[in-house]
């Protein structure tokens, strides 16, 4: 895997996982190959954004990921019999978990694998940032200052275990009426002063639209109706987030000059 990137949030609520399948999925619209690991175990919602998938082992015991739209991904949500049982796990049992994801599934070759991350700062973070190299993380907010105090602990934590943040990304950012005026019905501003704060770039500030809703409800991503704003912004963030990695990469990779 080329490059691997947490999407996460400092609270649960803020479109963490809308916001993730719609970045998978414009990254794989790019040609790319991707991969999307739905981390979240004890809140798993690729099932019902991308809609079931059936995991089936390949020749060597390994998983064979479903793949939509071009895109592979997985889920613990496919493996539990009644969707609505609830996961109650302890640190040891999710890093065991999460580490099959990777070593038990067959991927194949990746560009981008994007991990759904739960919300918070507890365990998976912490195991995650420790099992494998990441690129960076994408950090998802809305603009109230409820959230922006959690994304502010997220934050800490990443450049506590070394993680560089690529960008913000700002749910919820506003709603425009039938009447063209934008309601601010969530604030104004958080992902701005987020990105001026730590100085890393405001990647996307997604409205709130029906569509992005009745997509995720029904199994089909805004990001798949190319004519919608939604997938205009999605692609956007992911034509944004190739060149920040593609230039991280540059940069980890010139030689050094010895004077």
């Amino acid at each position: 895997m080329r490059h691997i990137v947490p999407v996460i949030s400092g609270k649960g609520g803020v479109g963490k996982s809308t916001v993730a399948v719609n970045l998978a999925l414009s990254l794989a619209k790019t040609g790319a190959k991707v991969a999307l690991i739905d981390a979240d175990f004890y809140g798993p919602s690729i099932p019902t954004l991308l809609g079931p998938g059936a995991v089936q082992p390949d020749h060597e015991g390994r998983l064979i990921p479903p793949e939509r739209h071009g895109l592979k991904f997985i889920s613990l949500g496919f493996f539990l019999s009644n969707p609505d049982d609830a996961v109650i796990w302890r640190g040891p049992m999710f890093n065991k978990a999460l580490t099959q994801l990777f070593q038990d599934v067959s991927w194949g070759e990746v560009d981008y694998c994007i991990i759904d991350m739960p919300p918070g700062t507890g365990d998976a973070q912490i195991s995650l940032c420790q099992m494998v190299q990441l690129a960076g993380a994408v950090v998802v907010t809305t603009p109230q200052e409820v959230a922006l105090a959690d994304v502010r602990k997220a934050v800490s934590m990443l450049q506590k275990m070394n993680v560089d943040v690529l960008g913000f990304v700002e749910n919820m950012s506003g709603f425009q009426g039938p009447d063209g005026v934008l309601h601010e019905i969530f604030g104004s501003g958080g992902g701005d002063a987020l990105s001026q704060k730590y100085g890393k770039p405001l990647l996307a500030q997604i409205p709130l639209d029906p569509a992005i809703r009745l997509g995720g409800d029904s199994a089909t991503p805004i990001s798949l109706d190319s004519r919608s704003l939604g997938a205009k912004i999605f692609q956007d963030l992911a034509l944004s987030l190739i060149e920040i990695l593609d230039s991280k990469q540059a940069s980890q990779s010139a030689p050094s000059i010895v004077n």
